[in-house]
């Protein structure tokens, strides 16, 4: 039960937390920018899958984390 009612926490928490780690890596824009892609182009691909698609929001969390984090060193670069 207690899985059913954080379902879909997990699609947020589990790249959220790998956003995290990541950003104490110090990657390029590139690769930030390869990240967003990635993610981007998986949530499409996963919508059209049957049994992916409960799954969807792994890939479009990643994409929104790293759009964020992108966003957050471009600004404190000036």
């Amino acid at each position: 039960m207690l899985q059913r009612a954080l379902g879909s926490g997990w699609g947020i928490l589990l790249p959220g937390v790998v956003i995290t780690g990541l950003a104490f890596t110090d990657l390029s824009l590139a690769a930030w920018k390869a990240m967003v892609v990635s993610g981007l182009l998986l949530t499409s691909l996963m919508l059209y899958h049957k049994q992916l698609r409960h799954f969807v929001l792994l890939p479009s969390c990643v994409a929104l984390a790293s759009g964020i984090m992108l966003v957050m060193i471009k600004v404190s670069r000036g």
